[in-house]
């Protein structure tokens, strides 16, 4: 077709195609701008409509429970979506506030804050800077695979260490009372106190016990939101009995206008913990986004790069941090609600992000009789969602030690706080990875009539054993913690034959790299074996390690004639070498 008659197929010329191409990998947004199709604008308009009844609610409450201002959860909201609009890859997603990163945010903020809620703003700006830093270089650097790091066990109990946090946090609010207890601990002696005590605001109580409820009757309704009606309901009661000169604490004015670009500036003294916190709330946030990211991917049928994903991420959080704001996330909650609204592409979120910013600049007032403990079953429900009882349930069924860990991550969050609690988990973890890693699992191996293959011979003890071989399989990489073990097993297994050894037979699949330390081990072990005539042989050896026993001088040493690709073709070999008697079952039938 003439180019000059269809005007889709215009052609660049090389340079500048791979400008736009590149550009385009990077910043996404441009991309849909120039190739949007106009029948989506419809849809990602009422989406974005639907969408603001949500943001504007969580965003506050979230703010509340990270420990800030109300406002600066709006704040949160409306810059990171214009962000990711631009610079994210997936079609479909909200960022904003995130419940799991409130306690993180809170953890560190308040401590360190004094009560001063300027200063608590500059620390939460600097969190989300350090925490766009660290996604921004871990996706330029190609390291999305690090948010696999975290496994479900200590995710699972990081999430519901949180949610208890979170919830103790927020249980005096709904009561209509305030404690001043530091710790997760000392708060729940505290409210408890406080209930004993009289001091539950009536009122208080009755309307959050009403919206939590509302709320997570409704909260698998996809077409209803239980959050706004909440909202709705509560606001118009307390404005009309005018419960606030009853004791009912409200949200008040917003600040009106736009959120201002402000650098934060901390103490020195601060800076490590601060920087400490704003990794620990990237991690989380990648991981949570590059699941739902994923998960949203195979629904539309587009493909998304976990790396490009971080850099999307790492540029909203920069964002928000620059403009008052604190460390941001995908939100699980708010992203169905777009998808069920019909949102087509970011458009959705941009929209919304326009009327929440319409919302602070031309009607501040709107939500001045909003009760506080609305927004506490607000947050209260979420953390409720979050929690993953269930899952830690089967982990117990499957695998007991697991759900040790996971439970123990869950108590020292609440115990020591979220930074401590999920560092002594991911150190527990790395501690049990390296035990398994130090002391793997290996068997002898023996062929089993009528099953194919060379099989443990601990499962199948009648299993027949090759006179003068040893199939000994290591599953592990070797390395210099279990070098010495290996050695041991395998002169064990030399050992305890029934018959005179001639051939030692590593199965080596299982096998994923070898150190220096391991080298010399084998080395050795080839030099003792000569010694009393026996030959070391290698089968199934991948050839990257292969390769490596090439540098350390071993595959010259054992020589190459000892390295078979299969455990077969290493016993027919055996056979042939020493001209030994044997019938396979195979060969009988």
């Amino acid at each position: 077709m003439d180019a000059d008659n269809d005007t889709d197929t215009v052609e660049y010329p090389s340079a500048r195609k791979t400008w736009w191409t590149k550009t385009v990998a990077w910043i996404p947004g441009l991309g849909v701008v120039r190739q949007y199709p106009i029948h989506w604008l419809k849809d990602d308009i009422i989406a974005g409509i639907v969408l603001v009844t949500i943001l504007v609610p969580v965003g506050i409450a979230y703010s509340v429970a990270a420990g800030l201002p109300p406002v600066y959860g709006l704040y949160a909201t409306i810059i990171p979506l214009f962000a990711y609009a631009l610079f994210g890859p997936s079609r479909i997603m909200v960022l904003g506030p995130d419940s799991a990163l409130a306690a993180v945010i809170f953890a560190v903020v308040v401590p360190l804050s004094g009560g001063s809620p300027e200063k608590a703003v500059a620390l939460a700006g600097v969190m989300a800077v350090a925490a766009g830093l660290t996604c921004l270089l871990a996706g330029l650097a190609r390291l999305g695979f690090i948010t696999d790091l975290l496994s479900k066990p200590i995710r699972y109990g990081y999430m519901n260490g949180i949610a208890l946090v979170v919830i103790v946090s927020q249980l005096p609010v709904l009561f209509g009372f305030t404690v001043d207890g530091g710790g997760t601990p000392t708060k729940a002696w505290e409210f408890i106190q406080a209930l004993l005590n009289g001091q539950t605001q009536f009122w208080s109580l009755l309307i959050g016990v009403f919206s939590l409820l509302l709320i997570l009757l409704l909260r698998k309704q996809r077409h209803v939101s239980g959050i706004l009606l909440a909202v709705l309901a509560a606001t118009l009661f307390v404005g009309w009995q005018d419960l606030g000169r009853s004791g009912v604490a409200v949200l008040g004015l917003l600040p009106q206008g736009f959120p201002s670009f402000a650098f934060p500036v901390i103490p020195v003294s601060d800076v490590l913990q601060v920087a400490v916190g704003g990794v620990v709330a990237a991690l989380l946030a990648m991981s949570e986004t590059s699941v739902l990211s994923r998960a949203y991917a195979t629904k539309t049928g587009d493909k998304v790069s976990a790396n490009r994903e971080m850099v999307g991420l790492g540029m909203a959080n920069l964002a928000t941090g620059f403009f008052q704001g604190f460390p941001i996330s995908s939100s699980a909650s708010r992203t169905p609600v777009a998808q069920a609204a019909g949102a087509r592409s970011q458009l959705a979120n941009v929209v919304g992000a326009l009327l929440v910013l319409v919302l602070l600049v031309y009607a501040p007032e709107l939500l001045r009789y909003l009760p506080d403990t609305v927004l506490a079953a607000v947050v209260i429900a979420s953390m409720i969602g979050l929690m993953e009882i269930r899952s830690v349930g089967r982990i117990y069924r499957m695998r007991p030690a697991e759900f040790w860990l996971s439970l123990g991550c869950s108590a020292g969050i609440v115990v020591l706080g979220p930074i401590q609690g999920i560092g002594l988990a991911v150190l527990v973890a790395l501690i049990s990875f390296l035990w398994e890693s130090w002391r793997p699992y290996s068997a002898v191996l023996v062929r089993v009539d009528n099953l194919k293959g060379y099989h443990d011979v601990s499962r199948y003890p009648h299993g027949r054993r090759i006179p003068g071989l040893v199939l000994f399989r290591w599953d592990a990489p070797l390395f210099f913690a279990n070098a010495e073990l290996f050695q041991e097993r395998a002169l064990a297994a030399v050992s305890s034959s029934p018959t005179p050894i001639r051939w030692l037979v590593v199965a080596a699949e299982p096998v994923t790299g070898i150190d220096v330390t391991a080298a010399d081990m084998l080395l050795e072990l080839d030099d003792r074996l000569a010694s009393e005539g026996i030959d070391l042989v290698f089968a199934e050896m991948k050839d990257p390690v292969k390769d490596q026993m090439k540098q350390f001088g071993l595959f010259k040493k054992v020589g190459e004639a000892h390295f078979f690709p299969t455990i077969g073709q290493a016993v027919s070999s055996y056979l042939r070498t020493h001209n030994i008697p044997w019938v396979d079952w195979e060969q009988a039938q």
